[in-house]
This record gives C-alpha cells, structure tokens and sequence, in this order.
C-alpha cells in the first residue's frame, strides 16, 4: 500500500478514472468506499481543511436528497451542512485523494494529476476513450 488515499465511490465514473490514473503509476492507494465507511466528522472537517474549499463545495447536488433537504437555503452553517453530509454521506462530493503533495476533489479526473509523487508509466485513456496521458507516460494537450 502506498501513502495515497481516495474516498472512492465505483458506481462513480470519474472516481474510476481517478483510480486508475493512480494505479497508472505503480501505486496501489489506500481505497475507502465512503458510501459503505463514511468519514467521521473529525476525518470531514480534515479533508475539507486541507483542500481549502468551503464546506459547499464539498457537497454533491446531483443523485443525492440535497434538493429535498433544501441545503440551497443559506441558513444552514458548516456544522449544519457536515452534519447533513454524516447523516447521507451521498451529498459528500467524490473522489478525494489525499497523497503527501495534497488533498483534492478530483473532478474533472485529471485533477489528481497535480498531486501524485509519481509519474504516469504509460498510455491511459478514460472510460469513455478520452486520451489522458500519452505512451510515454505525458499528459495529452487538449484541442
């Protein structure tokens, strides 16, 4: 086991990609399914410290009771929102990749290449056939 951790989701497409992209450099990450393991409230507030985004932006709209609980109100204050994200851990946004550069949510999947020790040991395309990095291991320039 490496010293990387995701808080993964397999039923996500771009949690996928972002495993595969760290495995991609020979590294076997530490996998926490967070649906089934969610985070406890001190391990939430750590994440989101770390990758300094307010506790909003962690939180996940789309396929989760968000809409139902009305967390667009601004009366709910962090505590509140973390509370709500303990309570459905499916409003928790995913993946999140902690490795010793960084802690990051990783959408768009690339992301994570800004925060892994190693480098890529060759070709990766996404799930969808989108080449990522190259034969030799280097990210592919967009159009």
């Amino acid at each position: 086991m490496s010293d990387i951790t995701i808080y993964h989701n397999p039923a996500c497409g771009t949690s996928r990609n972002v495993l595969a992209l760290i495995r991609n450099t020979g590294d076997e990450p530490t996998v926490i399914e967070y649906l089934k393991t969610p985070p406890d409230r001190t391990t939430l507030q750590r994440l989101i410290a770390a990758m300094a985004i307010p506790v909003r932006g962690l939180l996940r709209r789309k396929g989760t009771p968000y809409d139902e609980l009305g967390l667009d109100d601004a009366k709910w204050n962090d505590d509140q929102l973390i509370d709500f994200m303990l309570a459905h851990p499916v409003l928790i946004n995913r993946p999140i990749v902690v490795t010793p550069l960084a802690t990051r949510l990783c959408r768009p999947s690339e992301a994570v290449l800004d925060i892994l020790p190693n480098p890529q040991r060759g070709a990766f395309a996404k799930e969808d056939g989108e080449a990522v990095i190259d034969a030799k291991g280097q990210r592919v320039a967009k159009p």
